[in-house]
């Protein structure tokens, strides 16, 4: 019904985190970004912003034409809005979900990704960049330890796109310089979250993917925007 267009990076395990949850059959179809796999034509058609995930639904709630749709955020709408399923009914409910969702794409993300590129993939180690994201980084942690205090998820009273939106992103904390025993609710959380099976069967389809270090031709097609050789 989905065909999943994936790679085992923080915004791919969002949406396996969904379809594992709802069980919603789907495929996968791996998109290596290290090898521009996100610069072919029959992806960008799907993904004009060459980025994964994007998602084309072959059975959409109207029943017409296939319907593709591209970014993390509007890709875990779409799917709680087709199943009912992460998404409060309630309006209150719904908007603080989206509101939390929004935040996790507008903020932590970016935050985190600028954080894992100069601290982990730059060419050069940059202390002022380092820093400041690192500082970032921090601050929105204990931004999102302050809004569990006393709630076992983000938004809506249970677990939701929120929550699967936020969790691959602190999954990687030990990359971010982050000791999550110095955000205990979001420790909680974070553990609770991946001790769930369906958390479990997404996480775990990373191991199909085997990624060696990075060379410098993936660099530049990651990092500089060239295009793979034909």
């Amino acid at each position: 019904m989905i065909d999943l267009y994936y790679w085992p990076t923080p915004n791919g395990h969002k949406i396996t985190l969904f379809l594992e949850e709802a069980e919603l059959p789907y495929t996968l179809i791996p998109v290596d970004i290290g090898a521009g796999d996100q610069f072919k034509p029959d992806f960008l058609a799907i993904s004009p912003n060459n980025k994964m995930p994007a998602i084309v639904d072959r059975a959409p709630a109207d029943g017409g034409a296939p319907v593709s749709v591209f970014e993390s955020g509007a890709i875990l709408l779409y799917l709680a809005e087709k199943t009912g399923r992460l998404l409060p009914d309630d309006p209150r409910q719904r908007i603080e979900t989206l509101e939390w969702l929004f935040w996790q794409v507008g903020g932590l993300g970016p935050m985190l990704g600028q954080n894992h590129h100069f601290g982990s993939y730059a060419p050069e180690k940059i202390p002022y960049a380092i820093e400041r994201y690192e500082r970032e980084t921090r601050r929105l942690y204990g931004v999102l330890d302050a809004r569990l205090a006393g709630r076992e998820f983000i938004a809506g009273g249970r677990l939701g796109i929120a929550d699967l939106a936020c969790h691959p992103w602190i999954a990687s904390h030990a990359k971010q310089n982050v000791d999550l025993g110095d955000f205990p609710n979001v420790q909680r959380w974070f553990q609770a979250i991946a001790a769930r099976p369906a958390a479990q069967r997404a996480y775990a389809l990373s191991e199909k993917f085997q990624r060696a270090p990075l060379d410098d031709a993936q660099r530049a097609i990651l990092f500089g925007g060239a295009k793979p050789a034909s």
